[in-house]
């Protein structure tokens, strides 16, 4: 979560678009040792209005204010302004996909996982490789854009895939978007803060396997 600020920050300068972290309920309550990232001196005005020449206000006497707004009266010049923003979304979707695999390369089964589910995911694929089950975790680090030319090529490798998430299912359709529904997407969760046992997990997964 340390890391994410951090990035979250340098992304939202970089694009000029809105950062959001995605925790839950366990993680806000988890002490745990983080290794902090180095220190950055804080920008002096110079540096801001030479790296941020889009800021709305610069130093007196350097350059002008900006006056900046997205809408445009004339629909010609509104339909370039969005062609403009679109291409910045490309952009993004090309540069800023995050995710991490987790023994995937022999995996006949797959879990996607973001936050503290990712790590239960990991304990259920103990539990399931004990048991004969090749499992493997795809773990997206950005949920936009989402890691969907990578989920789908695992896809063509396994039997199933399985959104574990604690909540209603947010993750499934973006999943099912990915791979086509060329391969079976079940999801597994739980509601009201109730995490999810490893055991449940795996029996969920047995299921698939039938």
């Amino acid at each position: 979560m340390a890391d994410f600020v951090d990035l979250a920050f340098e992304l939202a300068f970089k694009y000029r678009n809105p950062a959001m972290i995605l925790s839950d309920g366990a993680i806000g309550q988890m002490m745990e040792k983080v290794v902090l990232p180095p220190f950055k001196p804080r920008r002096t005005e110079e540096e801001i209005a030479r790296e941020c020449p889009w800021a709305t206000t610069g130093r007196i006497g350097m350059r002008k204010p900006n006056i900046i707004t997205s809408l445009e009266l004339r629909s010609e010049e509104m339909e370039q302004n969005n062609l403009r923003i679109q291409a910045k979304y490309r952009e993004c979707e090309k540069n800023e996909v995050r995710y991490e695999e987790y023994m995937c390369d022999d995996a006949e089964y797959l879990i996607v996982a973001f936050g503290s589910a990712a790590r239960i995911a990991k304990k259920v694929i103990a539990i399931a490789r004990e048991q004969g089950i090749k499992v493997g975790l795809l773990r997206p680090i950005t949920l936009w854009p989402f890691p969907s030319k990578k989920i789908a090529e695992l896809g063509k490798k396994v039997k199933g895939i399985l959104s574990l998430e604690i909540n209603a299912g947010q993750m499934i359709e973006d999943i099912r978007l990915a791979v086509e529904c060329s391969v079976p997407v079940r999801w597994y969760g739980r509601l009201g803060g109730i995490i999810p046992e490893p055991e449940e997990v795996v029996a969920e997964i047995k299921k698939m396997t039938r």
